[in-house]
């Protein structure tokens, strides 16, 4: 900080209740004039990793590690996971097709949106660590899942045996309807699974007891996105980096004491903060954890499936991620 004058930073984040307070100002980034924009993840991703519109920026972690991997290093990262979710629940078959049955999807044809959606690598590495699927005997197809036209935005090399094909004029929900595909794999549903006409269903009946045996027999809780930085912004203003991650701690604490109040709660679902409980025997007692230290098995696995996958191009480890400050023991 120059002359006491605050740098001005530009921060892109979703709607979470999670950084609530710090984008309305109650928690502020020591040191930081920080301006928040909020927008759909979908457009702050395409926005930032092709034109690097602002300074700050939530990033699904597999383009981020993809670019690790090829050996971009005009971002850094800080061990902020502003988004996380189990995706067995993210594989979408026919209401006729192979319900509760996995198995049944070696071999088959199966879409995904983009490659190195972060979703999509941790459910096919679900498939094919737990439930024994070859990727490389499955016919991939790329595309948007509603909307036709969808584009891989980061270059992969993948690996041998595995193919991928383009599907530009079709989408994936209408593809799966028709029987083109088999399954689709995708963080946003298929129309047809929400559309009340019981076409598309999940894959898993119960998802939720197939996702907490996971989480029970990996230790893996898959984080989805991450907090970035330019490096230029970085190489700068070094400080920045874990003012923003002590802002991000404060605003999740704030976060979970509403999600754990049972006297008011604080979001228009019934027993929410027993949902914070169950959350939190079986995640540990902070059910939404930063730092590295807490998610090293998750972070290595999904390492290791982007990699096995071609969707980064090296084995990175989880300590190649974030700026040298925050591999310290983590405690703000």
């Amino acid at each position: 900080m120059a002359d006491g004058v605050k740098p001005r930073l530009t921060l892109a984040i979703s709607e979470y209740d999670h950084v609530r307070d710090l984008v309305a100002g109650d928690v502020v980034v020591e040191g930081v004039d920080l301006v928040c924009l909020r927008l759909p993840v979908e457009e702050i991703f395409f926005r930032f990793t092709v034109f690097r519109e602002w300074d700050v920026s939530e990033l699904s972690l597999a383009k981020y590690t993809n670019l690790r991997a090829a050996g971009d290093d005009s971002l850094v990262a800080v061990p902020v996971f502003p988004s996380r979710s189990f995706r067995q629940s993210a594989i979408w078959i026919r209401a006729d097709g192979p319900v509760d049955d996995p198995g049944a999807l070696a071999g088959a044809r199966i879409g995904v949106p983009e490659w190195t959606q972060t979703a999509t690598v941790y459910a096919r590495g679900a498939l094919a660590e737990v439930h024994g699927i070859d990727l490389r005997g499955v016919d991939w197809v790329q595309g948007g899942t509603n909307e036709p036209g969808r584009v891989e935005p980061v270059a992969l090399t993948l690996p041998e045996g595995i193919a991928l094909r383009v599907a530009a004029d079709r989408s994936l929900n209408d593809m799966l309807v028709e029987g083109d595909l088999d399954a689709v794999i995708a963080a946003h549903p298929p129309a047809a699974a929400t559309d009340g006409s019981g076409r598309l269903v999940r894959l898993f009946t119960d998802y939720r007891a197939v996702e907490e045996d996971y989480l029970a027999s990996t230790g893996v809780f898959p984080i989805m996105h991450v907090l970035v930085l330019k490096r230029a912004i970085y190489d700068e203003h070094r400080w920045v980096a874990m003012n923003l991650v002590r802002a991000f701690e404060e605003a999740k604490r704030r976060a979970l004491a509403r999600a754990f109040d049972a006297n008011a709660p604080a979001f228009p679902i019934p027993w929410a903060f027993a949902n914070a409980e169950r959350a939190q025997a079986l995640v540990g007692d902070d059910p939404w954890p930063y730092g590295l230290d807490a998610n090293r098995a998750t972070l290595s696995t999904f390492l290791r499936y982007a990699y096995e996958q071609g969707a980064c191009a090296r084995l990175l480890e989880p300590e190649e991620l974030f700026v040298p400050e925050a591999l310290q023991r983590f405690r703000i």
